[in-house]
C-alpha cells in the first residue's frame, strides 16, 4: 500500500507538460515554506506589540507602507526584467538574460543611491508627527526612525532583484525559502530584544527591516555562485541600451505600480488620518489573519506569471486555458475557506492577540469580501501581466486609483474602519469583470483594439 501511495505521489508531481510539472513542484515546496512563514507571522505580531505597544506598532506599519511608495522609482524595471528574462530563458538565450540582469542591477543601484541622497536632505523638513497623527515631542525622533527605514529600503531596492530572477526562472519556492529564513531570524531577534532591551521603535525597525535584508543579500550571493552562475551579474556585460527594451514594457508597469500602491498602500494612511495609528494595528490584525488565504493563493499563482510568458511566446493556448480553469476552481475553494475563516475569526483573535487588540466582526466581514474579490481579479491580472497585454489595465488602474482614496474616506466616515477594505472590494469587482472579459477574448483569439494591447 505504501508503495502504491509513493507511485501515485510520484505520478502527480511528474506527469504532464514539463511546465505544469515545474509549477506543481514549486507550488508544493512553496506551500510547505509558506506554512512556516504564516506560523511565524502569527507569532511575531503579538510579540512585536508586546515589545512596543499597539500605537508604536501602528506607526511602524504605517511608515513601512508609506516608504514602499519609493518603489515606484524603479520605473517598472523589475517587472520589465521579469518578462524579458523569461523570454530569454524560453528562447534559450542565457547570455542575453545575463545582460538584462546586470544592466538592471546597475540602474537600480544608481536609482537607490540617488533616492537616499535626496531623502537625506529633505527628511528634516518633513513633519512626520502630523503625517502620522501623533503628538510632537520636539525631538525629531520620528525623522531619525524614518531615515533608518528608508536606508534599508534603498538597499533592498537593489537586493530584492533576486526574487525577480527566481520568478523569471519559474522557481518562486526559492523566494519563499529566503522569506522563511528571514522571518525565523527576525523572530529570534525580537525574542532577544524582549529579553534584553526596553521597548524601542528604533530597535524594532532595525530588526524588522534589517534582518530579512541581510538574509536576502546572502541568498543572492549563493544563488549567483550556484544554480544561476550563468546569469550572474557582471560589470563587463552591463549594457544600458538593453534597459530600453525592458523599459518599453516596464514604463507601463511603472504607471500600473503607482495605481496599485494607491490601492494597497494608502489604507494605513487613510486610517491613521481618520481614526489614529492605533486603529492601523486593528486593521492590520484583521488583514494578517485573512492574508493567510491570500498567501496561499500567491504561492500558487506566482509561478504562472513566467509560465504564461513562456506559453504565450510558444503559442500554447490550450495549456493556458487549462491552467486558468484550474486556477478559477482554486478561487472557488479559497472563497469558501475565507467565509469559514470569517465565521471563526472572533475566536481566532481571542486566542491569537487576546485582549490587547479588539477587532470588530464588521471588519472581518469586510476583509472577507476584500480577499475574495482581490483574488478573483488577480487571477486575470497575472495572466495579462505575463503576456504583456496591459494597456487596458493601465487605463482602468488610473481611473480606479483616482476614486479609491475619496471612496475609502467616504465609506470610512460612514461605516468605520470596515469601510476601507469595502472601498477596495468595490473596485476589485469592476476590475475582475473587465479583466476576465479581456482574458477570455485573448485566449479565444477574438481580442481586438484595447483588449489586445
Amino acid at each position: 500500500m505504501l508503495q502504491a501511495l509513493t507511485i501515485n505521489i510520484s505520478r502527480f508531481f511528474n506527469k504532464g507538460h514539463e511546465r505544469s510539472v515545474r509549477a506543481r513542484k514549486n507550488i508544493f515546496r512553496s506551500v510547505l515554506l509558506k506554512v512556516g512563514s504564516v506560523a511565524i507571522t502569527l507569532v511575531l505580531v503579538p510579540l512585536t506589540i508586546r515589545y512596543v505597544n499597539p500605537t508604536q506598532y501602528g506607526i511602524w506599519l504605517t511608515l513601512s507602507s508609506l516608504i514602499t511608495w519609493a518603489a515606484l522609482f524603479d520605473m517598472g524595471l523589475g517587472n520589465g526584467l521579469k518578462n524579458k528574462l523569461a523570454e530569454a530563458i524560453a528562447l534559450n538565450e542565457p547570455e542575453k538574460g545575463r545582460v538584462y540582469i546586470s544592466s538592471t542591477y546597475a540602474i537600480m543601484a544608481v536609482i537607490g543611491l540617488l533616492m537616499f541622497i535626496v531623502f537625506y536632505f529633505i527628511n528634516p523638513f518633513i513633519k512626520w508627527t502630523s503625517i502620522l497623527n501623533v503628538p510632537d515631542d520636539g525631538s525629531g525622533y520620528l525623522n531619525q526612525v524614518v531615515l533608518i527605514i528608508f536606508a534599508f529600503f534603498c538597499f533592498q531596492f537593489v537586493v530584492q532583484l533576486i526574487n525577480t530572477v527566481y520568478a523569471a526562472n519559474q522557481a518562486p519556492a526559492k523566494t519563499a525559502q529566503l522569506n522563511l529564513i528571514g522571518q525565523v531570524c527576525s523572530l529570534v531577534a525580537i525574542l532577544l530584544l524582549i529579553k534584553f532591551l526596553p521597548g524601542s521603535l528604533t530597535w524594532l525597525v532595525m530588526v524588522m527591516a534589517g534582518v530579512p535584508l541581510l538574509v536576502m543579500l546572502g541568498g543572492s550571493m549563493l544563488a549567483f555562485k550556484g544554480d544561476f552562475r550563468s546569469l550572474a551579474p557582471a560589470i563587463s556585460v552591463i549594457n544600458f541600451k538593453s534597459a530600453r527594451q525592458m523599459l518599453s514594457v516596464g514604463s507601463t508597469f511603472f504607471i500600473i505600480q503607482i495605481c496599485a500602491l494607491v490601492m494597497y498602500e494608502s489604507d494605513n494612511m487613510v486610517i491613521t488620518q481618520l481614526f489614529g495609528p492605533k486603529e492601523v494595528t486593528t486593521f492590520n490584525i484583521a488583514y494578517r489573519l485573512f492574508s493567510v488565504v491570500l498567501m496561499f493563493f500567491v504561492v500558487v499563482i506566482t509561478p504562472f506569471w513566467s509560465a504564461f510568458t513562456e506559453a504565450f511566446t510558444k503559442n500554447e493556448f490550450e495549456w493556458i486555458k487549462n491552467a486558468l480553469t484550474r486556477i478559477n476552481k482554486l478561487w472557488l475553494g479559497l472563497s469558501l475557506c475565507t467565509i469559514l475563516l470569517t465565521a471563526i475569526s472572533p475566536w481566532v483573535y481571542q486566542v491569537w492577540v487576546g485582549k490587547s487588540v479588539s477587532v470588530p466582526f464588521s471588519l472581518s466581514i469586510a476583509m472577507c469580501i476584500y480577499i475574495i474579490t482581490l483574488i478573483y481579479q488577480a487571477i486575470h491580472v497575472q495572466f495579462l501581466n505575463g503576456i504583456g497585454k496591459i494597456k487596458l489595465q493601465l487605463y482602468l488602474g488610473i481611473g480606479t486609483s483616482i476614486i479609491n482614496i475619496p471612496l475609502s474616506i467616504l465609506l470610512g466616515k460612514w461605516i468605520g474602519v470596515a469601510g476601507i477594505p469595502l472601498a477596495n472590494a468595490l473596485i476589485f469587482v469592476i476590475m475582475g469583470i473587465v479583466f476576465s472579459t479581456q482574458t477570455n477574448r485573448i485566449i479565444n483569439r477574438t481580442a481586438t483594439g484595447i483588449f489586445n494591447r
